[in-house]
C-alpha cells in the first residue's frame, strides 16, 4: 500500500462541492486513491475556524447518512470504495461568496493520520432550464428511464418508437452508461469464417460486424475467402504496453534531468508501489523524456484480458504518490497525472513507435494463380498500387498507408463492447507487400496500437458478450486471440479494398450493394 502525499492528497477533494445548505455547509470528498476504511474522523477547519466532530455528519449515498461521532465510536469504522464519494455536513454558519480555505483532518486505514487542505468558493449559479431526470434512488429503474424518455419526447417535440425496445436489464448497465434512456440499433453482419494460423487464435472464426456502411460486410467476407483459399492468415502479437504519461515539472531543465536519472535508478523501489494497486497491472518498464523545464515520464504496464486504461491511471496514481513522497532533489512544483504523452484516444507516433495496447501482425502469401481469378489482379498490380499509395500517405501525414482498417477494427469494436473511441490510435497501420520468388503476393499488416479487451468495459454486457463468445473470446487469457483475430480481418479488408481500387471494382461494387444514389 502506498503513501498518498499532500499534493495528491488535494485531489480527493472535489473542487466545486463547497456550498451552503439549510443546515450549514456541506462539501464532497472522493476516494481517488485506493479501498480504504476510514476510522475516524478528528475535525474540519474552515477559514481557520475548527468545526469539532460533534457538528460534523457524513452522507455515504444511498440514504446512509450519520453523525460523525458514531462511527468515531465504532473501531470498525467503514469502508469507502475508490470511486466513491462522501459529503460532508457541517452544523455552522453559512459562508459568504467568494474564495474559502478546507481543511479536513481523519484517519484511514491503513495510511494513517491524513490531511486534505484546499481552497474552494461559494458563488451563487443561474438555475438550469431544463435538466435530464435522474433519480437518486435508482437510475436504472423502468420508472426512471422512462421519465428520460418522456423528457426526449416532449423535449424535442418527437414520438420514439425504436430506441425503447431492449432485451436486457438495465441495471446491468451501471458503471457503463448514465442518464441512459434507450438503445442505438446497429445492424451486424457477419462475415467468413475466417482461418486464422495464430499462436493464441487457431482456427476459424466466424467474424460479427457492427456497420451501416453498404458493402462493408461483404468485402471483408472477400477478402476473408481469399485468404482462406491461401491457407488463411497467420497472426503474431508481438507487443503488449498500456501507458499512463504523468508530468513533473521543476524550476529548471537541469532539476528535470536530475529527476528523470533518480526514476532510472528507483525503479525496483516504484514497481511494487504501482503493482500494489492491482493484481493484474505489471509495470514493465518507465520512458522518460525531457522537455524545457518538464520530465514527462510514460509508465508502460501489462494489464491481463483488460483494455486497462484506468488499471493503469490508478496504478500510475500510486506510484507517483511515492515519488512525490520520497524524491529528495530539486523541488517539484507541479504534477499532472496525465500530461497529454500517453495520447490516450489520440492517433501519434509515438504509439506506433512504441506500441500501445497490443503490436500485432497479420501476414499471408496470396497465390497468383487465384488472386488473378478472385480479384482479377496481378500481385504486381497490387504491389505497384501499394507503392503509389504509401506516397500519398507520406505526404498526407496519415498514420496508415493501407486502405481501411478502421472500417474492419471500427465494426468489430461495435460488436464486442470495445471503447470504440480506442480506434483514434488502433487504426494506425503498416502494410507492406512484395512479390515473392515464385511470384506469389507477400502481405502483411502491423496495428502497432490495437487497444482491445475481453474482460471489463462494455465487453460483458448483453450482445457485446454473445459476440465475444461467438468468437470464444471469452475468459480468463483470451485478449490475445481476440487481437489476433481482429488483426486477420483487417488484412482480409486490406486485400479485398486494394484489389477493388486497382481492377476499377471500386464504384461499382458500392453501386451494386451499397447506397449510392
Amino acid at each position: 500500500m502506498f503513501t498518498p502525499s499532500p499534493m495528491l492528497l488535494k485531489l480527493l477533494y472535489t473542487r466545486g462541492s463547497l456550498h451552503n445548505t439549510p443546515e450549514g455547509v456541506a462539501f464532497s470528498i472522493k476516494n481517488r486513491l485506493d479501498t480504504v476504511r476510514i476510522t475516524r474522523v478528528e475535525a474540519v477547519v474552515l477559514d481557520g475556524k475548527r468545526i469539532g466532530v460533534e457538528e460534523i455528519a457524513l452522507d455515504l449515498g444511498e440514504g446512509d447518512v450519520r453523525p460523525a461521532t458514531t462511527f468515531n465510536a465504532d473501531a470498525a469504522g467503514f469502508t469507502l470504495p475508490v470511486g466513491q464519494s462522501a459529503t460532508f455536513h457541517l452544523a455552522t454558519e453559512h459562508l459568504p461568496e467568494g474564495l474559502h480555505t478546507v481543511q479536513v483532518q481523519f484517519s484511514a486505514d491503513p495510511f494513517g493520520d491524513l490531511t486534505v487542505e484546499v481552497e474552494d468558493s461559494i458563488a451563487n449559479l443561474p438555475a438550469q432550464g431544463h435538466k435530464i431526470p435522474r433519480s437518486e434512488k435508482d437510475d436504472y429503474s423502468d420508472e426512471a428511464i422512462r421519465a428520460r424518455q418522456r423528457f426526449a419526447e416532449e423535449f424535442s417535440g418527437q414520438q420514439f418508437q425504436h430506441l425503447k425496445q431492449y432485451s436486457f436489464d438495465a441495471h446491468d448497465l451501471q458503471g457503463n452508461c448514465e442518464h441512459f434512456t434507450g438503445v442505438a440499433q446497429i445492424p451486424v453482419g457477419l462475415a467468413g469464417p475466417l482461418r486464422v494460423n495464430g499462436e493464441h487464435a487457431q482456427g476459424d472464426f466466424l467474424i460479427p460486424l457492427a456497420t451501416t456502411e453498404g458493402t462493408l460486410v461483404a468485402s471483408y467476407n472477400r477478402g476473408i475467402q481469399l485468404l482462406n483459399l491461401c491457407g488463411g492468415v497467420k497472426c503474431t502479437v508481438i507487443g503488449d504496453a498500456m501507458q499512463r504519461a504523468p508530468v513533473f515539472v521543476f524550476d529548471d531543465a537541469r532539476g528535470a534531468r536530475d529527476f528523470g536519472k533518480w526514476v532510472e535508478e528507483e525503479i525496483d523501489k516504484i514497481r511494487p508501489e504501482a503493482e500494489s494497486t492491482s493484481r493484474v497491472a505489471k509495470l514493465q518498464y518507465i520512458d522518460t523524456y525531457l522537455a524545457n523545464k518538464f520530465a514527462y515520464l510514460r509508465f508502460n504496464f501489462s494489464t491481463g484480458d483488460a483494455a486497462g486504461q484506468n488499471m493503469v491511471g490508478r496504478a500510475t496514481f500510486a506510484a507517483c504518490s511515492w515519488i512525490l513522497e520520497n524524491y529528495k532533489g530539486a523541488p517539484i512544483r507541479h504534477f499532472y497525472l496525465e500530461s497529454n504523452f500517453a495520447t490516450d484516444k489520440k492517433a501519434s507516433q509515438i504509439n506506433v513507435m512504441r506500441t500501445r495496447g497490443k503490436r500485432v501482425v497479420a501476414e499471408a502469401v496470396i497465390k497468383r494463380d487465384i488472386l488473378q481469378q478472385r480479384m482479377r489482379v496481378t500481385p504486381e498490380q497490387l504491389a505497384y498500387h501499394g507503392q503509389v499509395s504509401n506516397v500519398g500517405a507520406f505526404i498526407s501525414g496519415a498514420n496508415n498507408n493501407g486502405a481501411h482498417s478502421a472500417n474492419g477494427i471500427t465494426a468489430m469494436f461495435i460488436a464486442t463492447g470495445q471503447d470504440v473511441a480506442n480506434v483514434s490510435e488502433s487504426s494506425a497501420g503498416v502494410l507492406y507487400s512484395e512479390i515473392t520468388p515464385e511470384g506469389d503476393l507477400y502481405i502483411s499488416m502491423t496495428i502497432p496500437s490495437l487497444i482491445v479487451a475481453t474482460h471489463g468495459g462494455g465487453t460483458g454486457l448483453a450482445t457485446q458478450n454473445e459476440f465475444l463468445r461467438l468468437l470464444g473470446c471469452v475468459g480468463r487469457g483470451t485478449v490475445n486471440k481476440f487481437a489476433e483475430i481482429v488483426a486477420g480481418v483487417v488484412l482480409a479488408g486490406e486485400l479485398s479494398l486494394g484489389s477493388a481500387i486497382s481492377s476499377s471494382d471500386w464504384v461499382s461494387s458500392h453501386e451494386q450493394y451499397g447506397r449510392n444514389r
